[in-house]
């Protein structure tokens, strides 16, 4: 006999069924509403072993992909990456790995990097055709730009800090002592390449010296012994105070905007007992006209209330703890997948999602959107807003119980 759908057991319910519905009210708890009945809740012991070929370390690391919760229903694209299984690029300075839409098919909006930078480690002096947005995640690092008017900024970057580079500024970067720097790019195309940026060795190796002479009024010799192939990232000398790099490029003035920003030092845009939610997009960091990032701590035991961005889709960098994320989109479809620091996720705008701690240790991860503004609609607010005995009539659900679910946008719950 096929185990009964929730759907069946409602309207068996409804029509009197009581007893029917009390003993199948095990059925009723698991599976999506559609036959056939998906999980292993609703499947016979005797096919669930996996006896093929399997590499341990990998599987034990996804056990959502091995045995999905019964409500996953569909099939969706992997909305799961990893910076764990991407190889680096390794120089004197430092090194980097990248995640691009080549590698991670559904992130078209954007493009990932993570960087370490040694002490005095300089990634060269570039720029590039998209706009480049960052956290810093370890250390201390200086950045240099320059906007089209000529004014220069010069500053100091620690763990939890952001910047943003409009795409043609140029920049450069360096590790701090004594720990050097590490940090993750977020570049706002999803096919820009870190290994195809335009850089300043490779202009100038590519420039007769003829040119050059012309162009700077030197003579040739001055460019006799300029490097003939790029550096990209090389080890360099630390730099000396700040104070003194800032007052050398002082004479154009500074821009109407900082560059950087410090966000795990803002006030939180929501915080609870389960966890905080601190925000910087265009409102707040001004200079940052494409990207609006939050970053998110959940507790133990909490989960980030079941929402969706009406206006861009969400690149995720997860930092710290294990999680698991459902994602949820129309036909119906609904899948889950389990991260780990080091891994990225990726839901497509409007798409439904929640996000739960699934480890003893508080779990945070970083939101990247390509949008100026930050929008959230929260499932909650939404039924909360809604006329309840509307609601009552979609749900089965009681005007009493309703009005229980939180109003106040929480973002994580439970809210303690």
């Amino acid at each position: 006999m096929e185990p009964l759908s929730r759907r069946t057991v409602l309207a068996l319910g409804a029509m009197g069924g009581t007893a029917l519905a009390a003993g199948a009210a095990h059925a009723a708890s698991f599976g999506n509403p559609d036959q056939p009945a998906e999980g292993a809740i609703n499947a016979n012991p005797a096919g669930l072993s996996d006896p093929g070929p399997k590499n341990p370390a990998i599987n034990d690391q996804f056990p959502s992909f091995g045995n999905p919760p019964a409500t996953d229903v569909g099939d969706m694209q992997l909305f799961w990456g990893s910076f764990n299984n991407a190889p680096k690029r390794i120089q004197n300075g430092g090194w980097a790995r990248q995640v691009t839409q080549a590698d991670f098919a559904i992130s078209e909006a954007v493009s990932g990097v993570n960087m370490r930078l040694g002490p005095g480690g300089i990634r060269e002096m570039h720029w590039h055709r998209a706009s480049e947005w960052a956290i810093m995640t370890n250390g201390r690092c200086r950045v240099t730009v320059l906007d089209p008017q000529g004014r220069a900024y010069v500053q100091d970057v620690e763990a939890g800090d952001l910047w943003y580079f409009p795409a043609g500024y140029p920049h450069s970067l360096q590790g701090l002592g004594p720990e050097g720097a590490e940090f993750v790019l977020v570049f706002d195309e999803g096919d820009q390449s870190e290994y195809g940026t335009l850089l300043l060795t490779d202009w100038l190796a590519h420039t007769s010296p003829e040119l050059l002479a012309k162009n700077f009024g030197v003579p040739q010799d001055t460019f006799k012994n300029i490097p003939l192939q790029d550096l990209w990232i090389f080890q360099g000398k630390e730099p000396g105070p700040l104070s003194a790099d800032q007052e050398a490029v002082a004479s154009g003035g500074l821009p109407p905007y900082p560059f950087t920003y410090r966000l795990t030092a803002s006030a939180p845009l929501k915080q609870n007992a389960s966890g905080t939610i601190q925000l910087a997009d265009s409102s707040i960091f001004k200079v940052s006209k494409t990207i609006a990032a939050a970053i998110e701590t959940i507790k133990p035991g909490g989960v980030r209330e079941m929402h969706w961005h009406p206006n861009a889709d969400e690149w995720q960098y997860w930092m710290k703890g294990e999680g698991r994320m459902t994602v949820f989109d129309a036909g119906p479809r609904s899948q889950t997948a389990d991260f780990r620091p080091g891994d990225i996720g990726y839901v497509k705008r409007s798409q439904g999602h929640i996000i739960e701690n699934t480890g003893k240790t508080d779990l945070q991860f970083v939101a990247v959107f390509k949008v100026a503004d930050y929008q959230e609609v929260g499932l909650s607010s939404w039924l909360t807003h809604t006329p309840a005995a509307l609601v009552a009539q979609h749900l089965n659900i009681s005007v009493q119980d309703i009005a229980k679910f939180p109003a106040d946008q929480p973002g994580i719950m439970p809210k303690g």
